[in-house]
């Protein structure tokens, strides 16, 4: 690795370059009259399409257009009404009350997309595209819950997040966003009585029958609160004797309104929120949200904050692969590993706290950098504890992946192929598993990525078995990284200069009145962004995570939206689970490596 590392990802080039092939590609193939491309896209295409033609487009753009895009990646709406900026100059769009986000990617391009379509408050409804992709099914179902857009011909269109008693739809700007603003809560006799009467299962609300023509099946609810979940989840399963008819998961019990929160915390002061999202991720979920963001005021992050960067995420990278590793092997009958690894973890939070002060949620990125720079004597801690983990792992090796058991329990075990995965929008460690080679760290660099050597660790069976391994093999390659960032770390300031990075340095702040002014008003009411919209996207611990913004030229963003790879991924366990026994769906749920938080928000 180069000890003076390349600039930015904001020069885009790469990506402009198949934006612009995609975008040749389908005026070729596809009629004009069909959509309207946004004239202002950089790196991400932007299609606009009136919802009688939404469908047919769709399809094109899975199926028929050359290197197809075969992932729903995220789905989601803006409620628009509130929005003064959305119609200067070339970034003109047509005129909505709301507007529904499609955003495709394709692995053969190394592109994502947007298709809007436009939609007045008096008629929000379209048509589902479940028929198409069947993770459609949650997405649909989380903007009808929170943005009241119905979809024509969902199989079972429902609340997902909040309570089935919810009055209103709590993203559309009409809706609070503190529960001050609020009368007090009261919970009266017939009110717990309808809360209680509202969360009976009825198996026929989910297209489960009672019984066979040879038997009664039994109904078990696993969770919300059982071990193996891994938090507040339940998944309510049809059980023909110990074997699985159909499983059900129901989320939302850890819903905080992260995206909402968005709307009212300050540009600055909202980080330490995304922390808490794939609560095990650490800074790794400040990257995405900062480098959106960076990316918007047009920030180039100096190359050592860059480094610093990838170093804490690929540290947090080896922290939640342990975590996931000793669970793994508990959840299918192991005791003794998860605490030999939380022991090593202890270790690598002793290295994150001596650098940021923080240990889970340090909060450390900030908007052009990074909080503060490197302590002195950091450089023996990662020394060390580099040369101490490779043994542990061939222990732990030993232990848990060599062992026989485990390995018939897991092994041939919620079995899926690359193109499933594709269709049910699995990313990371659960795509790798596939046999696919992909990981955006490789496909789209970001923070400096592309001046490391690492290796992306694929298998194919598909099963449990090998999404533990592509983890274990990955903590190898992180601990690779970190070993460069060790060895080659530039020199130089750690976070940019730039009048909206945030806050920012204490050093400029005592040249002049305004220089100070400006420091005070960055850390009180935050930087003021330039409208528009941006997006990013990181390979994080789970999968791909990513922020896109809407920012109203304000102190605090218009709209955030925050996909999560679990989301998707909890989504295919009827898929995995079903025809096998409820043992089995144990080795599934942890095989997943998922955090509630990351699903809820």
């Amino acid at each position: 690795m180069s000890s003076v590392i390349a600039a930015s990802v904001f020069s885009q080039s790469p990506y402009r370059a198949a934006a612009e092939a995609f975008v040749s590609d389908l005026r070729a193939e596809s009629p004009s009259d069909s959509y309207w491309l946004q004239p202002d896209y950089t790196a991400m295409p932007t299609l606009w399409v009136d919802r009688q033609r939404l469908l047919p487009l769709l399809r094109f753009l899975k199926s028929e257009i050359s290197r197809p895009f075969p992932m729903l990646y995220d789905l989601t709406a803006i409620d628009e009404r509130l929005r003064i900026n959305r119609d200067a100059g070339p970034k003109q769009q047509p005129q909505s009350d709301f507007t529904l986000v499609y955003q495709l990617l394709s692995v053969e391009r190394d592109l994502f997309i947007r298709i809007k379509v436009a939609l007045p408050e008096s008629a929000l409804a379209i048509a589902s595209v479940t028929g198409i992709w069947p993770n459609a099914n949650w997405y649909e179902c989380e903007v009808w819950d929170l943005f009241g857009i119905h979809f024509t011909d969902h199989p079972h269109l429902r609340r997902i997040m909040m309570p089935e008693t919810w009055e209103g739809h709590p993203l559309r700007k009409d809706h609070h966003a503190r529960a001050t603003e609020e009368d007090p809560f009261t919970l009266t006799a017939d009110k717990q009585n309808a809360e209680q009467e509202a969360l009976l299962f009825r198996p026929e609300q989910w297209g489960m029958a009672r019984a066979s023509d040879s038997a009664e099946f039994m109904f078990l609810n696993l969770g919300p609160n059982h071990p193996s979940v891994h938090g507040v989840f339940r998944v309510a399963l049809q059980l023909d004797g110990e074997r699985i008819v159909d499983a059900v998961p129901d989320i939302g019990y850890h819903h905080r309104g992260a995206e909402k929160m968005a709307e009212r915390q300050a540009w600055h002061t909202y980080i330490p929120y995304t922390d808490r999202i794939d609560y095990l991720g650490g800074v790794m979920n400040n990257l995405p949200y900062v480098l959106a963001l960076e990316q918007l005021a047009g920030i180039t992050v100096p190359p050592r904050a860059e480094t610093i960067r990838v170093m804490l995420c690929e540290l947090f990278r080896i922290s939640s692969h342990l975590v996931f590793y000793g669970t793994f092997a508990q959840d299918v009958g192991q005791m003794s590993p998860v605490f030999y690894m939380f022991v090593d973890r202890e270790k690598l939070f002793g290295i994150i706290e001596a650098i940021t002060g923080g240990r889970m949620h340090p909060a450390w990125f900030r908007i052009g950098g990074v909080a503060q720079d490197l302590p002195r004597g950091w450089e023996a801690m990662i020394r060390e504890f580099l040369d101490y983990m490779p043994a542990r792992l061939r222990e732990y090796e030993a232990m848990v992946l060599d062992n026989k058991l485990l390995q018939r329990r897991t092994r041939g075990i919620g079995v899926y192929d690359t193109s499933e995965a594709l269709e049910w929008g699995i990313t990371g460690p659960g795509l790798r598993a596939t046999g696919l080679e992909w990981d955006l760290r490789k496909r789209r660099p970001y923070s400096g990525y592309q001046n490391f050597e690492f290796d992306v660790p694929v298998f194919d069976g598909g099963d449990c078995f090998d999404r533990c391994r592509v983890r274990v093999e990955e903590i190898h390659q992180s601990l690779r990284i970190i070993r460069q960032c060790l060895e080659n770390m530039p020199p130089g300031p750690y976070k940019s200069d730039h009048p909206l990075a945030t806050p920012p340095r204490k050093a400029r702040t005592m040249h002049d009145i305004e220089t100070l002014i400006q420091h005070f008003l960055n850390n009180s009411w935050g930087p003021v962004m330039p409208a528009g919209e941006t997006f990013f996207a990181v390979e994080a611990t789970k999968g791909i995570n990513s922020y896109q913004i809407v920012s109203d030229g304000g102190t605090s963003a218009y709209r955030t939206r925050i996909r999560t790879p679990s989301f998707p991924h909890l989504q295919m366990i009827p898929l995995m689970s079903n025809g096998l026994l409820v043992a089995d769906l144990i080795a599934i749920i942890a095989s997943i490596d998922f955090v509630m938080a990351d699903v809820d928000r």
